[in-house]
Formats: C-alpha cells, sequence, structure tokens
C-alpha cells in the first residue's frame, strides 16, 4: 500500500519521490474549481441554464489557471524561487484539462448534434479561435513529457512551446468576443497578461527586477489595462471614452472595493509582486557561487 503511494506518477511527489508541500498544494487548489462546479451543479446554483454556465465557468477558469502557468517562470526569477518550476507543468496540464471540459460541456449543451456544433463553429468567428487555442494546447500537452523533450530535442521542444503566449492571446480573443457586452473578466485576465509579458521584455533586455522597477511596471501596464478597457467600449458600444475611463476614479469617490476596476487589480497585483521582492531580497549570484564553492571546498 506504502508502495503505491510512492508512485512516480502522483501528482503530490518531486522527482525524487518525495512528498512536495507545495505539489500538493498545488495539486489541490487546481482541484478546487472543478469541485466548486460539481458542488453548484449537485444544489441546482447554476442558474436557469445549467449547461451553458458550466461551459462559461470551465472555460474562464482555463484562461486563468493559463496565466497562473505563465506567471511560474517570471515568479522564479523575480522572487528567486526555485522550486515553482517544479509545479508548472501540473498547472499546464491542469489548463488543458479544463479547456477540454469546456468543449465537452459545450457539446453536451448542444446534445451532441454534431450538424449543429459544426455549423456553430463555422458560423461563429470566437469559436473558430477558441478551437485553435484548444488545438494548440492539446500540442503542447502531448508533448510535455521529459521523454518527447529527449526525443524532440532541447531548442525544438522550446520553440514548439513558446507557441503557448499567441495561444493566451487567442483564449484571451475567444474570451472577450463571447462575453459581447461586459468585457470586465476578459480585459482583466489581458492586463495581467501584459503585465507577465512586461516582466518578460524586463528579462529579455536584461533589466534588474529591482522593486522600483517593478512598481514602475506595475503602475504603468495598470494605466494601459484602463486605456484598453476604455478603447474597448467606446468602439464596440459607442460609450463615451471618457467617461468610460472616468470610471477608475469611482474607487476614490465611493471608497468600496466594487468600484475597482482591472486596471487597479492588475497595478495592486504587480505592486503585490514588487513587494514581495523587497521582502525576500535575492542574494547577489556571484555570492550564491562563492558561498556554494566555500561550502564544496569544505566538504571532505
Amino acid at each position: 500500500m506504502r508502495q503505491w503511494l510512492r508512485s512516480p506518477w502522483w501528482p503530490w511527489l518531486d522527482r525524487q519521490g518525495r512528498v512536495s508541500g507545495l505539489r500538493a498544494a498545488a495539486f489541490g487548489l487546481v482541484l478546487v474549481p472543478a469541485l466548486m462546479l460539481a458542488a453548484e451543479a449537485w444544489l441546482g446554483q447554476l442558474g436557469s441554464k445549467p449547461w451553458t454556465q458550466a461551459v462559461h465557468d470551465t472555460g474562464t477558469w482555463a484562461v486563468r489557471l493559463l496565466l497562473v502557468t505563465l506567471a511560474v517562470s517570471p515568479l522564479r526569477r523575480i522572487l528567486d524561487w526555485g522550486k515553482l518550476l517544479g509545479i508548472r507543468r501540473m498547472l499546464g496540464l491542469s489548463v488543458l484539462a479544463y479547456a477540454t471540459g469546456h468543449l465537452v460541456l459545450y457539446c453536451i449543451d448542444l446534445a451532441f448534434d454534431w450538424g449543429l456544433i459544426l455549423s456553430e463553429v463555422v458560423k461563429r468567428f470566437y469559436l473558430i479561435v477558441g478551437i485553435t487555442a484548444l488545438a494548440g494546447l492539446v500540442a503542447l500537452g502531448m508533448t510535455s513529457t521529459d521523454g518527447m523533450i529527449r526525443r524532440m530535442g532541447a531548442k525544438n521542444w522550446q520553440r514548439l512551446h513558446n507557441l503557448v503566449y499567441p495561444i493566451t492571446m487567442l483564449a484571451l480573443l475567444h474570451f472577450a468576443l463571447q462575453s459581447k457586452i461586459d468585457v470586465t473578466q476578459p480585459v482583466l485576465m489581458s492586463g495581467l497578461f501584459a503585465l507577465l509579458m512586461a516582466y518578460r521584455g524586463l528579462d529579455r533586455f536584461r533589466i534588474a527586477p529591482t522593486t522600483p522597477v517593478l512598481a514602475a511596471t506595475a503602475l504603468a501596464t495598470g494605466l494601459a489595462t484602463a486605456l484598453c478597457e476604455t478603447a474597448w467600449y467606446a468602439f464596440a458600444t459607442g460609450a463615451s471614452a471618457w467617461l468610460v475611463f472616468q470610471a477608475n476614479a469611482d474607487i476614490v469617490v465611493y471608497q468600496d472595493v466594487a468600484s475597482l476596476r482591472p486596471g487597479h487589480w492588475v497595478a495592486l497585483v504587480g505592486l503585490g509582486v514588487a513587494l514581495g521582492r523587497a521582502l525576500r531580497r535575492p542574494k547577489p549570484r556571484q555570492g550564491r557561487r562563492m558561498q556554494s564553492s566555500a561550502t564544496a571546498s569544505a566538504t571532505p
């Protein structure tokens, strides 16, 4: 029995077969949305169209977990937390699971009428975008194993998995188009994706992720998110751009959390990362190498 629990396939074990608290916590957290959805379905809390609501919920969580997956690498560098890489594959596969569930529930909602499903996909652009994103996730999921990395070679594998960025953009576009009028959640997710890409840009241009740099990045990305939200409503609904942008000041007027707009949340998340960097204060790499060398020389 104990040997069975130590199988290398269990998600709470690291590569050495030891129980990892981080992996166990990550596995538990990715199950929470599915358990919440199952509980709401059991209690009849999914509204008058439960299958449709389930389709929307699984799609939303697929996008959220996709962003969490993309956050692993930049947070590892910024917070100097190498163990985060150990949960990236699990998070990526959970994205694929929720996205697949999203499609399956959509087919159930249409009673597996394949003619109707095909005609809907052909007629609706946002469905074509979503199917394309899902196909990309399937390709990434199928090649996520160590064996596939060896077969493809590290460079080819990395080149393929860099497609996660355009796949994310397609998923966000699908999310925004199917949301129609209220695009608060898609704008928030797009803003967080922009923040993650900004972190990637800092690394690409070798800009040290100091606390002031991270704080400035957070504020700039928050402002850009507010401007994008303004532009969307102005062009899609004809609403006054100034009035939409002015809504970002409602938090000062009403002092209510409900008044926080996507741009505020993006800035707050970025400032939280900057605070985490300030609190952790990673050791300089040179200092760590010297310390490692000293430790090695002292070892008999």
